[in-house]
């Protein structure tokens, strides 16, 4: 469209304003050709390129420049051809890199001097030369410009693209670890609290008939037991809840740590299972994820010694304070490590080595070698807490 807006003005103004023309309006015009069809040929070839300015700036831009240098050679009136070499020297300027862009402006500078000297047409003054010159090069600066300035946003765009993308894939991860975290504590909780409601009722059913007071007692701490599993869920529930307010209700409530394993340990005992807790070392304020792994992998190991250790077993929960180190066990002497061999690692055992695993602990969990079955942890302490 530009290109043939500009090859149409320019043969219009090169036949309107011929050399009578610009004599009888007091313009020396010494040297200059009548218009004639070659010239009128040689503006449109130097227009035409315009259309291809954008896919083959360069190539455009040379093509162009040998029409318009045939013309000031031949010594015919160049119309409006100037203004298509300018555009072709700001599409270079725009569309390519510094070296290509410098190499367009070198030629331009160069290819209209020699067709200013070469033509037999009045030449100009040296002042003509410099402003032609000069505005040549501000085309170009122009040129670089809009196209540093394109470099630079596309730039902005890309980096806020790539921050886009860190940014989900944090938000992803964050939310796979969260979710990962509600699991395993809903799994300690839940696995808990069900396998003693388990045992407890299985022994009221038992003895419903034979001693009533004993399924009585069963039955009440089955309830108790119900009851103290619905609180710690909801706890953990309420960490889901989109209220902002509920979510820190439910991160300021206290967690279980070391210093309610006496309770667990009751709580396994009134379930039918023996249990005895033995503290070695002298006590330490722990840090709040080591105080609470430490209390999962006790509740986790003694669920399941009252699962799979059999009757009469007895389990000992061991806490031994160290220097740099916290060493929780639970062991017990029942059979169960025989009759789960084979199985797959459940998400209990999953979860406490994750738990383990997050706080570079060490975890061992096997059968013993005089029979029994052992879950073992070792946390470190930093600086001796």
């Amino acid at each position: 469209m530009l290109a043939g807006v500009v090859a149409a003005a320019s043969v219009t103004l090169y036949a309107l304003y011929g050399p009578d023309r610009l004599q009888a309006e007091g313009i020396p015009v010494e040297g200059m050709r009548q218009p004639d069809l070659l010239g009128a040929l040689l503006l449109v070839a130097a227009s035409a390129p315009v259309a291809v300015r954008r896919r083959w700036p360069l190539s455009a831009m040379c093509a162009g420049l040998v029409p318009e240098t045939l013309l000031n050679a031949l010594g015919y009136g160049t119309g409006m051809s100037s203004l298509a070499g300018i555009v072709l020297l700001y599409s270079v300027a725009t569309y390519r890199g510094l070296a290509v862009s410098l190499a367009g402006l070198v030629l331009s500078l160069v290819t209209y001097l020699a067709g200013a000297v070469s033509s037999p047409a009045r030449a100009g003054s040296a002042s003509e030369y410099v402003v032609t010159a000069l505005v040549l090069v501000a085309v170009w600066g122009a040129g670089r410009s809009l196209r540093l300035r394109r470099a630079y946003l596309e730039e902005l765009k890309d980096r806020a693209t790539r921050l886009e993308r860190a940014h989900a894939a944090d938000t992803r991860a964050a939310r796979a670890e969260e979710r990962s975290r509600i699991a395993r504590e809903l799994h300690d909780v839940v696995a808990h609290h069900v396998s003693v409601m388990t045992v407890q009722a299985a022994a009221a059913r038992r003895v419903l008939a034979s001693d009533p007071e004993l399924a009585r007692e069963a039955l009440s701490a089955i309830e108790n037991t119900g009851r103290l599993a619905m609180t710690e869920m909801r706890n953990i529930v309420g960490v889901l809840r989109t209220d902002t307010r509920a979510d820190a209700r439910a991160e300021l409530g206290p967690q279980p740590g070391v210093r309610d394993l006496p309770a667990l340990v009751e709580q396994m005992r009134e379930a039918g299972l023996a249990t005895r807790l033995r503290v070695e070392g002298e006590p330490v304020e722990l840090p709040a994820g080591v105080d609470l792994a430490a209390y999962r992998l006790v509740q986790e190991g003694l669920t399941n010694s009252l699962r799979h250790a059999g009757v009469g077993a007895e389990a000992v929960v061991t806490v031994r304070y160290e220097p740099y180190e916290l060493d929780v066990r639970v062991e017990d002497d029942g059979v169960g490590a025989v009759q789960e061999t084979g199985r797959p690692p459940g998400h209990g055992l999953v979860g406490i080595r994750e738990r383990v695993a997050l706080y570079g602990g060490i975890l061992n969990i096997g059968p013993l070698p005089g029979g029994g079955f052992e879950v073992r942890a070792r946390l470190p302490l930093k600086d001796g807490q």
